[in-house]
């Protein structure tokens, strides 16, 4: 008797790959996509081709989300100690034979040219999760400690090229990770405290601090520069203070629902200094004002929220606190990006996600976003394996 075999459908065969996959998430993600698509065609119609690239990057940065998000937390894992070691490796052959531009030198040629530096804002929370991973159950104050030494080296060679930016991004990556380990608040409490009083008190003396001739400690010139920028823009409104100011005037005459549509005065008079790239936010502002800015808030804090619950969710500890890194690197791209456009923050260069036009960072987000899919994936196939009969 002949044995009858059907064929399975293509459809059949690329269902299962998306299997598991987080609607909500997916959802969230489109939604700000669709918003940094209307914002780069808006302030980028006229600059080159930078609409048509910003969405190349985007399906670039959905590839590697889809791909990554097929790989099981755990053999992800495997990665981080060899990325953590070439991170910083690279890091340390940036300040040896590094390019120089602009007075930093970030870039390192190795056939191409690649910027290190943006390695280890996945390879840091993904170097102290595997830390944690290996300790669980029996975590000491000496592991906290060299959690600490494993963030340092690569943050102090960062900031040492200099790239403030960077550099915080990478800090608040893997502090996260530190402090969803299980780090005591009697720890935390008193950095954020004397943090607070040192900048009270830098707002109250900043006439005497920042006046002519006076030198900050530790800090380059360009960053007590920022700074000084940040707290009296109106020193040099035509140069340091310039980019705040644009920015801050975009922002406030955008009103209730704003200007509408491509029709942006300070962005298409070019007031709005990168005007794609990392003061998007403020050009946003002026065509979609407030109404516009509480789209995107709301959809980056229900980002951060799903994130945070898909780490509530996850079945392992690595999982758990890749999850809750992601979550936060993601915020804190947001905050630093729109609290320096609104003249909260000193001016980093930190990009908007999925807003702002930038290749390697849609790359790093679209990572980010498959390590937080492949959590999800993992919690959700969990359960359909305990209930497979052996």
């Amino acid at each position: 008797m002949a044995a009858v075999f059907e064929k399975t459908s293509l459809l059949q065969r690329v269902l299962p790959l998306f299997r598991g996959f987080d609607l909500p998430l997916i959802f969230v993600v489109l939604m700000l996509a669709s918003a940094g698509l209307v914002a780069m065609y808006s302030s980028g119609y006229d600059h080159g081709t930078r609409f048509v690239d910003h969405g190349r990057n985007m399906v670039i940065a959905a590839t590697i989300l889809f791909v990554v998000a097929q790989v099981p937390p755990q053999k992800i894992m495997a990665f981080a100690v060899p990325l953590y070691a070439a991170g910083v490796l690279l890091l340390v052959a940036v300040a040896l034979f590094g390019i120089t531009k602009k007075g930093a030198t970030r870039w390192l040629n190795v056939g191409l040219v690649i910027q290190p530096s943006e390695i280890l804002k996945i390879a840091m929370p993904l170097m102290l999760a595997w830390w944690f991973q290996k300790r669980e159950g029996q975590l000491r104050p000496l592991d906290f400690a060299a959690a600490g030494l494993l963030l340092a080296v690569p943050v102090g060679l960062i900031m040492k090229q200099p790239d403030l930016g960077t550099s915080l991004l990478v800090l608040a990556a893997g502090l996260s990770v530190i402090f969803f380990a299980g780090l005591s608040w009697k720890l935390v409490l008193p950095p954020v405290i004397i943090g607070g009083i040192g900048i009270a008190l830098i707002v109250w003396f900043e006439p005497q601090l920042c006046a002519d001739g006076v030198r900050w400690p530790v800090l380059h010139d360009y960053q007590q520069q920022r700074i000084c920028t940040l707290l009296d823009p109106t020193r040099d409104p035509l140069g340091k203070g310039f980019h705040i100011i644009q920015g801050m005037i975009a922002i406030g005459s955008g009103g209730l629902t704003g200007k509408g549509f491509m029709a942006g005065t300070q962005t298409h008079l070019e007031f709005i200094p990168e005007r794609t790239t990392d003061f998007i936010f403020a050009a946003y502002s002026e065509e979609f004002g407030l109404a516009g800015n509480l789209f995107l808030i709301v959809g980056f804090l229900l980002l951060i929220w799903r994130g945070l619950y898909i780490s509530l969710g996850a079945t392992t500890l690595f999982g758990r606190l890749m999850a809750g890194a992601v979550s936060m690197i993601f915020f804190t791209y947001a905050f630093v990006n729109m609290g320096m456009v609104s003249g909260i923050l000193p001016v980093v260069g930190v990009p908007l996600p999925f807003i702002s036009y930038g290749g390697t960072a849609m790359v790093t987000l679209g990572l980010a976003l498959g390590i937080l899919m492949s959590v999800a994936r993992a919690q959700r196939q969990e359960p359909a394996k305990a209930r497979t009969p052996l």
